[in-house]
């Protein structure tokens, strides 16, 4: 497929994405202010500011019409308004949005590039006690949720041996700068980042594996056996190299899986990402604020999901030619 024709299935995905944002609250049964807002929270609104509300999402005018002002709304980044944090949406999200950023970018990373070096020594290494513990190891990991690591973590790391703080991402009220505000920032860090990598890299490393084991039986690898390459050479240039490109597209579809699990992550060590701020619009019946963050999710699946389709291309040009 060239570029044209991926941006359009992308195109179509957006839309069909903000439609169902759009649809979805005024399919529900009764007034679509309560459908948004929720009986509780219309009760106790005063009617100017339900006036204020029927105005702004447009409730008063046809569909259409609707429809047009809730896009406008987007592209000014008006996601509506938390009557839980008195502010508007996109900024109570901009606010924790930075902290699940460092976290899913880092466990994303760290956990893609760990279970590609294991599955890469492991498979190079088949039938030996290295690779028979790592796999073991792995295949142990791979049954255990996310959380249920992080818990784990938490009681050992944080309860018995109080080496890691329980919550938060920085120590309240100590006034860190600088070096010292970026280890305390890596200190709260630790125990998230190590839940989500631990659960996440065995993904990466059973797909490398499998392609290696697989590769180091090819033509190609007994030529440059037989031109007198180096085993590191072998390993990595030559079958290592062609275990990215699963990986790498693993990576991609696990991605909504990452933002689910960072989601419960977060939840468990009370990190103010945007999990834990999921968590409480839930209890708050926050609604507005329930979907802004929940179509900021999708969008991210979507644009990550495109950049790897086009890092694909990249990487093994074949993958154009073959369309």
């Amino acid at each position: 497929m060239n570029k044209t024709g991926l941006v359009a299935n992308y195109m179509i995905a957006l839309l069909v994405i903000l439609a169902v944002n759009f649809i979805l609250p005024r399919l529900m049964p009764g007034d679509p202010l309560q459908a948004i807002y929720g009986d509780e929270a219309v009760l106790a609104m005063t009617p100017q500011l339900q006036e204020e509300l029927i105005r702004r999402f447009a409730l008063d005018r046809s569909p259409f019409e609707q429809l047009v002002s809730y896009l406008g709304s987007l592209c000014r980044g008006d996601l509506g308004y938390s009557y839980f944090y008195n502010a508007p949406v996109a900024g109570v999200i901009l606010g924790f949005l930075p902290w699940t950023m460092l976290l899913t970018g880092l466990a994303l990373v760290l956990s893609t590039l760990l279970g590609l070096f294991l599955g890469i020594e492991s498979g190079y290494r088949r039938g030996r006690l290295l690779d028979k513990v790592l796999l073991g190891g792995n295949m142990l990991l791979s049954g255990l949720p996310d959380f249920f690591v992080g818990i784990l973590l938490l009681l050992f790391f944080g309860v018995f041996l109080s080496l890691a703080p329980l919550a938060g991402a920085v120590e309240p009220y100590a006034g860190h700068s600088g070096l010292a505000l970026a280890l305390d920032v890596l200190r709260h860090l630790a125990l998230p980042l190590a839940a989500l990598v631990i659960a996440r890299m065995t993904g990466a490393y059973l797909l490398t594996r499998n392609t290696m084991v697989a590769t180091l039986g090819s033509a190609y690898i007994l030529t440059a056996r037989a031109k007198g390459c180096t085993d590191s050479s072998i390993r990595y240039r030559h079958a290592g190299r062609n275990s990215l490109l699963p990986v790498i597209t693993a990576a991609g579809m696990q991605f909504a899986n990452l933002v689910t699990g960072t989601l419960f992550i977060e939840i468990v060590f009370s990190y103010p990402g945007i999990g834990s701020l999921l968590y409480k619009s839930l209890l708050t019946r926050d609604y507005p604020l329930l979907e802004g963050i929940l179509l900021l999710v999708a969008l991210s699946v979507l644009l990550v999901n495109f950049l790897v389709d086009l890092l694909y291309t990249k990487i093994d040009p074949r993958v154009n030619y073959a369309h």
